[in-house]
């Protein structure tokens, strides 16, 4: 397996993942992907978006839904099957544990959505475009990358 890593992730971000590769020996390189941040090159059609959050996917889908929903119907519309392999932790662990997430953005407006609200969300977006959610710790998103593009 060859993974093909998007030129915008940041080094320091990524550095245990591709320590994990590493260990593993698979072998990576860095390249501009039209979607998404990880592939495989062996099997292009299905890529990995890494999120680090919930409070990244609330912002992406609140706040930049647009330019988000663009690049999911981009997928879609090629025939890519987009993993978002989100690294929250927690109990955080499913599509479903996400109606009890607390969002820190109620501390500051009252019009921030609540766990249940991005829970629907997230469902009609994986219905529409035909997009997974999956979640990990961070310390396991190397090896869930790996698992998903094997």
């Amino acid at each position: 397996m060859i993974i093909q890593i998007d030129t915008r992730e940041k080094a320091r971000a990524i550095k245990n993942i591709l320590k994990t590769f590493d260990y593993n020996k698979i072998k990576h390189c860095s390249s501009k992907l039209i979607v998404g941040d990880y592939q495989n090159l062996e099997k292009p059609m299905i890529i990995v978006d890494r999120k680090q959050s919930l409070s990244e996917i609330y912002s992406n889908l609140c706040h930049s839904h647009k330019r988000f929903t663009n690049e999911l119907k981009r997928a879609n519309d090629i025939g890519i099957k987009l993993v978002i392999l989100c690294e929250h932790g927690g109990k955080i662990d499913s599509l479903e544990a996400v109606k009890g997430w607390y969002n820190p953005q109620l501390d500051k407006s009252p019009y921030a959505w609540d766990g249940e609200r991005l829970y629907k969300v997230m469902l009609t977006v994986q219905k529409k475009y035909g997009i997974e959610w999956q979640f990990c710790k961070k310390a396991d998103t190397g090896r869930r990358i790996m698992e998903i593009l094997g």
